[in-house]
């Protein structure tokens, strides 16, 4: 049975299956996700969040007055493409450590998708995960108190 006119025009129509895919067609969603990355970077950097209003208001911050686990994140971002990445730390830590992890993962997807193998995602074990929301929930509580002050958002 023939089905050749139903599959036309569908990703991998007419490949054998198994068959390795193009290297364009490989390397496509990698390159997307950084392209995203950088897109997001170039905004940071040209518009500049430290301008109040610039992007709206922290709803958690203008709600509650408490600083997010969030908060100063885009300044952070904006310091660091700046060359200032002391300022990018005191701003937000944990933005400064999510964008490398982004930029770890995305390289290791495109070198995985080079090869033709498939992407990977990191393998967290339950002790992991719930010691990272623990870490979290501490960096949200510190800094609103008169002891964290350094981890404010400036």
């Amino acid at each position: 049975m023939d089905i050749s006119h139903v599959t036309a025009g569908f990703p991998g129509a007419g490949q054998e299956p198994g068959a390795p895919r193009p290297l364009w067609r490989r390397l496509a969603p990698p390159l997307l996700a950084a392209g995203a990355g950088v897109a997001t970077l170039v905004l940071l950097h040209v518009r500049d969040p430290h301008v109040e209003g610039s992007y709206g208001l922290c709803p958690v911050y203008v709600l509650t007055g408490v600083y997010c686990p969030g908060c100063g994140g885009m300044r952070s971002i904006h310091n660091l493409t700046d060359g200032r990445i002391v300022d990018a730390l005191q701003s937000n830590l944990l933005a400064v450590a999510l964008v490398v992890a982004f930029a770890v993962f995305v390289l290791d997807w495109l070198n995985r998708a080079r090869r033709g193998l498939r992407w990977r995602l990191p393998g967290l074990s339950a002790a992991t995960v719930w010691t990272f929301f623990g870490l979290l929930a501490v960096y949200s509580v510190l800094r609103n108190t008169p002891w964290g002050t350094w981890l404010a958002p400036v």
